[in-house]
């Protein structure tokens, strides 16, 4: 066989993938071509006679990056309904800069990416990343052919990871031509949320009005430019082809202030407006001071009073931290590459693939500040203290620091002989103070990939084919951290005392005769007790950037040959086709290393939660597979045709330790018209690197203390299990932000994860309907030994409730305060380890149909206008269980979201509703204009806390309806226009209680609902 019928295989394969999504059936694509027999689907190596496969594969085609005006890969495959939002563009507090894909909601590290059958390199090496999902910024959405996914385990066919299952993006590679696309797009949204009325009930009580805004009625911004290049060019012998392309995209930033319902962290009152009221965060300016360590003792400046504090009140002093946070990220990135392969001869054809990206975004949060740190504040010669300030804090009752022996006793104005018991002293006060002068924090993040691919495909004769290739990644990663304070910098700019030369304000570490070995000169006194705020001189000492970079390599070679054993006669005597196996093997190094500076290192810089700390780590692998394709049956009563499938892989780890994956299918259609199919499918996932040797460290992690503040939750009792003392109840610090420390970090003893799926479904193509088909798939996935965490909120719920020791042993509470976040003393262990179990369970719908209007007699009167296609995939969850630990009583996030269904407890970084689909409805003219009306609906969904009362205690349901067309204007000229959540929704909204950092921003989860209002978007494709 020539390699001109291989290519013909992969065209018939991507011609009858496209039809599927037309409505049209394998099967009928097959017959109307009717010269082709063989192609090759994901979820398997072997060339099989149709689209036949016993696993199910989902295709979403070129149509539909048409009908969605997409420009982020991420947004083509999020709108599928097993797939949960991750990391992508509207991440901000956590953001890698990264997008990844999340099959079943199982986690992005649980989803194999690959590029034509390839598997895709790690997408970041960043420390807190969490993962090394692949990702998706780098494949050029103007080049997708289709995107086929495998829902369900399928690591016997491609390794590693494939637990949840693959998505395989399938490029365009055979381009004759040039061709430039440009698309504009943006956001168009009308504020007139009912949050308005919290807004301005909040305006009403504020020390600073000015920080609740209500943005303009009518808002444009968003805007995102795409273009895109491609050219393509055969050989003049015909033999080969290399298609390049280059792209561009620019998107703009849209911040939390633009709309309404997110210009101000949202808290349940239900005495407020419609149940909610305006939070905020306790580190505010003027800053707030806990002297006592306790909440109700904390203070702020007094505005009609210089020189005096009062009594600090959440209800009036919170600071707003949502305006500066970003809703969407501005972007630019560089896409360049070149897919090029040439027969040598009939049997044997070389071919490469050479990919590039640079991707640079800013993930920007509120300002940074002095968080509720300790510092030593001098009592009695400080030039920024008055009297009655100086008693506040130093005779709050606190232990007062002893004498630091290597300063004068006297010093200042208040030297003299009647000293007051404070002099020479210092006295620890918990200080927080927004530094809302230096603007938002930003991480400013680059991602620079590259990815070649080399290889030779071989015809071996006698049905025999071989395939040999090497693959090489890598990405390089830098960050850099502005607008930041530094923790050392701020101690030494908070210890103030007057210069006796100059008899000015003065740090102690600027002034030679004190300085001692601290000595600092650059340093500016930083005045946290004044109502204007700190000098810009100041500001710039203790701001300080921090630097980030690493890179990470993947390199794989591998090996296959495929063949069909019917030439030996080694088939069932039920059919005339023969079985066929693939064999092969392959090689993988996976190493990442990554570099931080001092500030990230010592935990310097105060707005990161913790220490970011330098990793690295390399393993390797070696693998033999197999599998084999076995038609039992074909053309007899009942058996139109039966068959089986049977794959495995054997992997041996240089981490001390080797797997085995397999998989059992089988394939049954006793008449033409409907299929039934089952298979089972062994999966592993090995742990990635991170998981391995990422360094423990403290970081802002839970977000939740049920001890803390005036009326602790838990109990006396309960509190005391956790830690607290009976003098600390009711006085442990609250920390009005929700944000508590925890011990995070690797495990270098990790054992790879186990799954098991189970899929049983039914395929219809009744031949009496032409056009229509319909698949109905039941699934059940069961992870064992998960690789995660357990979660800090989960600890201390446990510990609290039951005083098991193995969870109270992981709580540290800071001596003296009790505190988990007031200082890095107090933490809850939360590494990662292997721990319980995951079980998701539900039921995949998908139906296709495509009509023309002149084959039915019912629209003839329509015969000249065209046809119908309709396209509906849903998905309905029916559990998602949870067990922490091995012997724990599982608990289902099916249809729930919250502080564990969406935090660190599960893997999924999205709200679980029990139903979702997409339904397309698609007019074709004859006059080359098509026009797309999409249904989107996501179910209502419950907080996972069942004692929680508030307006967020359910999310309504959600219907979107997106409008698109295209329209051929010229023979080379095509436009494309569309709008999507047409009647402008506002996403259904959650109070800070219910919204983990991350994946929850602006008061709603904008991965998973429209956030940003009604998108439009215009563009053009123009062939020369």
């Amino acid at each position: 066989m020539t390699f001109k019928s291989m290519r013909e295989r992969l065209l018939a394969s991507s011609m009858i993938c496209g039809a599927a999504i037309l409505g049209l059936s394998a099967t009928q694509a097959v017959a109307q071509e009717g010269t082709v027999s063989e192609v090759v689907v994901t979820g398997s190596r072997i060339p099989q006679p149709n689209l036949t496969s016993a696993s199910p594969v989902t295709v979403v085609g070129a149509e539909d990056v048409q009908t969605r005006g997409v420009t982020r890969t991420e947004d083509l495959v999020n709108q599928l309904p097993q797939v949960f939002a991750a990391q992508g563009s509207s991440y901000a507090n956590g953001a890698t800069g990264t997008a990844t894909v999340d099959l079943r909601g199982l986690g992005p590290n649980r989803t194999l990416v690959l590029v034509d059958g390839r598997r895709l390199q790690a997408g970041t090496p960043a420390a807190g990343a969490g993962n090394t999902a692949p990702d998706l910024n780098f494949i050029p959405s103007a080049l997708i052919e289709r995107v086929e996914l495998v829902t369900g385990g399928a690591s016997a066919v491609y390794g590693a990871d494939a637990v949840a299952g693959v998505v395989n993006f399938i490029m365009q590679k055979d381009f004759e031509g040039v061709r430039l696309d440009l698309q504009y797009s943006g956001f168009q949204h009308k504020n007139d949320s009912r949050v308005q009325d919290v807004i301005r009930a909040r305006q009403a009580g504020a020390l600073d009005p000015t920080q609740f805004p209500i943005p303009e009625e009518d808002v444009w911004d968003g805007g995102t430019t795409d273009l895109n290049l491609v050219i393509g060019a055969n050989t003049a012998d015909g033999r080969g082809n290399v298609t390049a392309y280059v792209g561009y995209r620019n998107v703009q930033a849209v911040t939390q202030d633009q709309r309404d319902y997110s210009a101000c962290a949202l808290g349940n009152n239900p005495t407020g407006p419609h149940g909610f009221s305006c939070g905020g965060s306790g580190t505010t300016a003027p800053a707030q001071f806990i002297p006592g360590g306790g909440s109700e003792s904390a203070l702020t400046l007094d505005p009609t009073a210089p020189g005096a504090f009062r009594a600090y009140s959440s209800a009036r002093d919170a600071y707003n931290f949502a305006p500066s946070n970003y809703y969407q990220r501005p972007d630019e990135r560089y896409v360049l590459g070149a897919f090029a392969h040439y027969e040598l001869n009939e049997r044997a054809e070389v071919y490469t693939q050479l990919m590039f990206m640079d991707d640079h975004t800013v993930a920007q949060i509120a300002p940074s500040g002095i968080f509720g740190q300790n510092i030593n504040i001098n009592c009695n010669d400080n030039p920024y203290l008055s009297a009655s300030m100086a008693d506040a804090l130093c005779n709050a009752g606190i232990d007062q620091l002893p004498d630091d022996p290597n300063r004068p006793e006297t010093l200042g104005p208040n030297s003299d002989a009647d000293l007051d018991p404070n002099n020479g002293q210092q006295a620890s006060v918990a200080i927080l103070r927004r530094n809302v002068e230096g603007g938002g924090r930003q991480a400013d993040l680059r991602h620079t990939a590259y990815r070649g691919v080399v290889g030779l495909r071989g015809d071996l004769g006698d049905g025999w084919h071989d395939v040999y290739g090497q693959l090489y990644g890598v990405v390089t990663y830098q960050q850099v951290y502005l607008n930041e304070f530094a923790l050392s910098r701020v101690l030494k700019a908070n210890d103030v005392v007057v210069d006796p030369q100059t008899g000015q304000p003065a740090c102690r570490s600027a002034v030679p005769l004190l300085a001692g070995s601290n000595a600092d000169p650059n340093c500016r006194p930083y005045n946290v007790f004044a109502l204007g705020g700190p000098s810009a001189e100041s500001l710039a000492y203790v701001q300080t950037p921090g630097f980030q970079n690493g890179e990470y390599a993947q390199t794989v070679v591998s090996g296959t040959v495929t063949g069909d054993l019917g030439q030996y006669g080694v088939k069932t005597p039920w059919t005339e086709e023969g079985i066929g196996v693939a064999l092969g093997t392959e090689y993988r190094r996976e190493k990442l290393d990554l570099n931080t500076d001092v500030a990230f290192q010592t935990g310097d810089l105060l707005g990161q939660g913790g220490a970011t700390l330098p990793s690295q780590g390399s393993y390797d692998l070696y693998e033999l597979f197999g599998e084999a394709r076995i038609p039992l049956v074909t053309d007899m009563p009942f058996f139109h045709s039966l068959s089986a499938e049977l794959g495995y892989r054997w992997s041996d780890y240089s981490l001390g330790f080797s797997t085995s994956t397999y998989k059992v299918a089988g394939d049954w259609a006793p008449v033409e018209d409907i299929r039934f199919r089952a298979s089972f499918n062994r999966a592993v996932r090995a742990p990635n690197i991170v998981e391995l040797f990422s360094t423990s460290n403290v970081v802002l992690n839970g977000t939740t203390d049920p001890c803390a503040g005036a009326t602790p939750t838990f109990t006396q009792e309960q509190c005391a299990r956790t830690g607290v003392t009976a003098a600390q109840y009711t006085h442990v610090a609250a920390n009005v932000a929700e944000q508590y420390n925890g011990l995070t970090g690797g495990n270098p003893d990790l054992d790879p994860e186990k799954s098991d799926t189970v899929s049983v479904g039914t395929v219809i193509t009744p031949t009496f309907l032409p056009g229509f088909s319909l698949s109905v798939d039941w699934y059940n996935i069961q992870v064992e030994k998960r690789i995660g965490q357990i979660g800090q909120d989960v600890t201390l719920e446990r510990c609290a409730l039951t005083g098991d020791p193995f969870f109270c042993d992981l709580i540290q509470r800071a001596p003296g305060t009790g505190s988990l976040w007031l200082s890095n003393n107090g933490y809850i262990i939360d590494t990662t380890f292997n721990t319980g179990k995951l079980e998701v369970e539900g039921v995949d719908v998908e139906a296709t149909y495509r009509m023309d209007f002149a084959d039915y007699s019912a629209f003839s009167a329509l015969e000249n206008y065209g046809g119908l296609s309709f396209n509906f995939q849903g998905s309905y969850l029916k559990d998602y269980l949870v067990t922490t630990l091995p012997g724990d009583t599982p608990f289902d996030c099916a249809g729930q979201y919250g502080n564990v269904c969406t935090g660190s407890a599960v893997p999924a970084a999205a709200p679980m509703p029990e139903w979702r689909h997409k339904a397309r409805l698609t007019w074709r003219s004859p006059w080359d204009l098509e026009i797309s009306g999409t249904w989107r609906h996501i179910s209502e969904i419950a907080v996972d806390n069942p004692d929680y009362v508030g307006p967020d205690s359910k999310l309504k349901a959600m219907d979107y309806f997106d409008l698109a067309g295209t329209w051929g204007v010229r023979e080379n000229v095509t436009l494309r226009f569309g709008v999507n959540n047409i009647f402008d929704k506002d996403p259904p909204l959650v109070t800070q209680s219910n919204c983990p950092s991350g994946p929850c921003s602006g008061n709603t989860y904008p991965s998973t609902y429209d956030a940003l209002g009604r998108y439009l978007f215009v563009g053009a494709r123009m062939d020369f």
